[in-house]
Parts: C-alpha cells; structure tokens; sequence
C-alpha cells in the first residue's frame, strides 16, 4: 500500500492547465478537504471524495486498500481554487545538471551510467569558474580527467552544446515520470526539458 501512495498524480489548476505532481497520498487528502477533485481521464469527469470512494476500482486498476473498502488510484486532480501557473526556475543541483545533460558527457557524448559521470567546471573553480548553471557540465570521467585544469579551448575538447539554464516545467523535478493517461492534459513539450534560446 505504501508504494500505491507514493505513485505519482498529475496536479492541473483550475482552469486544467499543469502545475505540478504529487503523491497519491497527498492527491487524495487535498480531494477530502475538497481543496482539489479528481479527474477521470477517460471521460474528464470530475469527483469530489464521496463520488470517487463509490467508484469500485476495476481488477486491473490501481487502488488503495483502507481498512473498510479499496479507492482507486488517482492519475489526475484538478486544484479548486488555485488558478495561476507558477513562475518557478530549476533549481541549480547536481540532479538537475544530469536530467539537463541527459546522463551525457558534454564532450564525448557517452552513456556511461550516473556512476561514470562527474560534474565539470567549464571554467575551472581554480580560475575562477563558478558552480552555475552555465558553468557546469557532465563529463565522463576520462573526459575530466584529459580536460584537467584547462578550459575546452585550451584542451582542444570543444563542448557538444552551451550550458544554459533550462527554462522550468511543473515537471522538471520528477525522474521519468510518464503516466499514459497524463498526455491528454500535457503537450509534448512537459515531456522534454526545453532550453532558454
């Protein structure tokens, strides 16, 4: 039951635009003090808690088990009185910098796995480069190591793409959270991490 709570909702705003994720657990307690209705995706209804508890969950959907009866797992709620999109920024962390470079050295372009990956200063810290956003790339850590205390065009390792800042989405902050049902209320941009021009 733990993990089922923990899943991912979808949250919209009231005028049904994305704004965030939340666990289960959290959807569900904003749906009982009737902060938020769950939506169904199949039809878009909308239920209150009362109307969703009623809803018998099918054998192959989803539920929380209670101690008197099952509820079906939310995918989507809808805030009832919150009607604007946050104007967030992505937070600068070492987290942040490997969803940016897709777990990808900004010089070789490999793969490895975040294990191989270390966070490079294009500017090296001993010159004077800061830990921001267009400072910070990953890089393999053959790539670091050749790179060493040198800037790209002075160890001849040009990078594959400038290191901006990506411009926030409601979803940035989840790992590879990717619901189906989700796509009827995201356009394929939520999916992608979009890069300031």
């Amino acid at each position: 039951m733990v993990a089922m709570l923990s899943r991912q909702t979808l949250v919209l705003n009231r005028n049904w635009q994305p704004v965030g994720v939340a666990s289960v657990a959290r959807s569900l307690s904003l749906v009982a003090a009737e902060r938020a209705r769950i939506v169904d995706p199949a039809d878009f209804q909308q239920y209150n808690w009362a109307d969703w508890a009623k809803r018998i969950p099918q054998r192959d959907e989803a539920f929380v088990q209670s101690v008197t009866f099952r509820i079906r797992v939310p995918e989507v709620i809808t805030l009832t009185e919150y009607d604007r999109v946050p104007t967030n920024a992505v937070t600068f962390s070492r987290r942040n910098i490997y969803k940016r470079d897709r777990f990808t050295c900004q010089y070789c372009g490999i793969q490895p796995g975040s294990e191989e990956l270390t966070l490079d200063h294009v500017l090296p810290r001993s010159r004077g480069g800061t830990s921001t956003w267009e400072n910070c790339v990953l890089a393999c850590m053959e790539c670091n190591k050749r790179k060493a205390d040198r800037t790209p065009t002075e160890a001849h390792m040009p990078l594959r793409k400038v290191p901006v800042r990506p411009k926030w989405r409601p979803l940035y902050a989840w790992h590879d959270v990717r619901i189906e049902s989700w796509s009827k209320f995201l356009s394929e941009a939520y999916w992608t991490v979009e890069l300031d021009e």
